[in-house]
């Protein structure tokens, strides 16, 4: 079985999101002006553009390797495997969110966002 993670542990690595997601940002940015320069026919440097996406490699890896699921990069979203009895959920937190304030069941996926207050209603939490 992946990871898991309890939820206090989950909310504490929401700084760490954000600040991954800070440095994210406009390096996607950079690598989508870049690349539509290189189809335009324009200029662009292919060396800088190769170390931007090593960078965001680097940056989604370090998410993967604590065991957070990345969904996308575009927006970033991320989810976080959880258990509760015996059901599996995943936390879900969307790049500009403030805290970890979502959870949805493996099987429904975005679409199935619940806001954790109402598991922590259900637990006592």
């Amino acid at each position: 079985m992946d990871r898991t993670f309890e939820l206090d542990e989950a909310r504490s690595l929401v700084p760490h999101l954000r600040a991954v997601a800070g440095e994210l940002i406009p390096l996607r940015a950079e690598l989508a002006e870049g690349a539509a320069r290189m189809r335009a026919g324009g200029a662009a440097d292919l060396p800088e553009l190769k170390s931007l996406e090593a960078r965001l490699s680097e940056l989604l890896d370090d998410l993967t390797s604590g065991g957070i699921q990345v969904k996308g990069y575009a927006p970033l979203l991320v989810d976080l495997p959880h258990v509760r009895g015996d059901r599996r959920l995943l936390l879900c937190w969307l790049e500009g969110e403030t805290e970890l304030g979502w959870y949805h069941d493996e099987a429904h996926g975005f679409m199935g966002r619940r806001p954790i207050t109402e598991l922590q209603e259900r637990t006592g939490d």
